[in-house]
């Protein structure tokens, strides 16, 4: 029989595929064994990879996103003058069977030629920059909670309750006291003391429960996580201070937008580990070119910090859609058909950190009353669960965020609600009458006409 093949039409004639490694690189620029060739991870091994690409004649290039090893080799490629495409893992996984590398940056090169593949979402060197810092410093946030814990297991083990009276052991008066029991102090009374004003407990209450045991070791060991808890505190403002003269020097990058002013938002509650010297709210209104996100119900401003450092000043526009956009973030529902059924319709697994940020402002909204937001997630909760209606939440804010800064149009929330056409007033009204109908009343009790 004669044999029968199926051509695909080549869309990238001068295209490569990269499997990226930590310790090599494979690439592929067709698909014969004298096609590929492996290089190493230093500079000198970057540099000689582009010029084998030139000498080539390639001009386009598919790499897999594999951790963090991608990255200077993408930076490389891109100032050699090359076009780079970042693409996620899910998108080159070959068939099963045998897998080697040289397949893999193979089977890459393949669907880069045909057009099959899509890149990945990358923002610009600016962004990158804040990104770097924000990261960095929600890093230290959770090393600081780590140290906190240990700390409130030393008072705990030294029979010393502060967690049972304080709300919260790093505040004014649990600070105050875990120093004076560093220094050594003993007398209950003299650690009550410490209470700040607006405790809700009483001395007494405090002192009572500030009867330690006085171990040395556990001593040395608390002494030693409060000196690593400033540490760390002195490290996170040194980060707000780097962030806050980033995002100075990018605002003074464009013109207009140091003169921007918005109105003060006191009513924003700014958490502890939010930053503290300096104006966000000032700032993240001149960073977005006069949009005030901050106007938003539920709205925080580490919600802003996370959209700044993860999507920056105009990287919302490389999605042409809303959809692409709550997409990209996994917030919609990733419906699957077959045979005319749904087969599931699940939010897909997998999150970063904006949509962690947009889900935690959704979770404060659903704690909110009479606004417009609050409103949907209680309908949606009720129908559904607050899970659902969290998920929910988070993409009806993803989509507001989105035709704010692509538009740039302020918030402005309906007031009332449409009031339903003629057609489904009818509708409506035909349906209680045979609900009226079946329980045997007259239409004239409840105010229907008979006609």
């Amino acid at each position: 029989m004669k044999k029968r093949s199926t051509p695909m039409e080549i869309v990238n004639q001068h295209a490569a595929g990269i499997d990226v490694g930590s310790r090599s690189h494979f690439v592929a620029v067709g698909q014969e064994p004298s096609d590929v060739r492996e290089f190493g991870v230093y500079e000198s091994d970057l540099r000689e990879l582009t010029r084998w690409l030139h000498s080539q004649k390639i001009t386009t290039v598919a790499m897999e996103s594999t951790g963090t090893y991608w990255q200077n080799l993408f930076t490389a490629l891109q100032q050699a003058g090359l076009e780079v495409l970042l693409c996620s893992g899910k998108f080159t996984k070959n068939i099963k069977g045998r897998k080697t590398d040289v397949q893999d940056c193979q089977w890459i090169q393949r669907l880069h030629s045909l057009g099959l593949l899509s890149g990945s979402f990358l923002p610009n060197q600016a962004t990158e920059e804040l990104r770097t810092y924000c990261r960095h410093r929600a890093s230290l946030l959770e090393t600081a909670a780590v140290t906190t814990q240990k700390m409130q297991k030393y008072l705990r083990l030294l029979n010393l309750r502060l967690d049972v009276v304080v709300r919260d052991v790093t505040g004014q008066t649990g600070m105050a006291t875990i120093e004076a029991v560093c220094r050594g102090e003993t007398d209950p009374d003299k650690l009550a003391c410490f209470r700040h004003g607006n405790c809700r407990k009483s001395k007494e209450e405090i002192a009572q429960a500030l009867h330690g045991n006085g171990r040395r070791d556990l001593l040395f060991a608390l002494s030693q996580e409060l000196d690593m808890y400033k540490v760390l505190q002195e490290k996170i403002v040194s980060c707000d201070q780097a962030i806050e003269q980033l995002l100075k020097v990018q605002i003074d990058s464009v013109e207009g937008k140091r003169e921007l002013k918005t109105d003060p938002k006191p009513y924003k509650r700014v958490n502890k580990n939010a930053p503290q010297q300096m104006d966000l709210n000032q700032l993240a209104f001149q960073y977005y070119a006069g949009v005030d996100l901050l106007r938003i119900e539920g709205v925080s401003h580490a919600t802003v910090m996370a959209l700044m450092s993860e999507v920056g000043a105009e990287g919302i526009r490389k999605f042409p859609t809303a959809k692409q956009f709550t997409n990209w973030l996994k917030l919609c529902p990733n419906t699957k058909v077959s045979g005319g059924r749904v087969l599931s319709s699940h939010i897909p697994k997998g999150s970063n950190r904006l949509k962690i940020a947009l889900r935690n402002a959704a979770n404060v909204i659903g704690n909110l009353k009479e606004t417009h937001l609050s409103d949907f997630f209680r309908r949606v909760s009720f129908r559904k669960g607050r899970q659902a209606a969290v998920s929910a939440t988070a993409r009806k804010l993803a989509v507001i965020i989105w035709h704010m800064l692509t538009y740039r149009v302020p918030y402005n929330p309906p007031t009332q609600y449409l009031f339903l056409d003629e057609k489904r007033k009818l509708k409506l009204v035909q349906r209680i009458k045979k609900n009226i109908a079946k329980l045997d009343l007259k239409p004239e009790v409840l105010g229907f006409a008979t006609a």
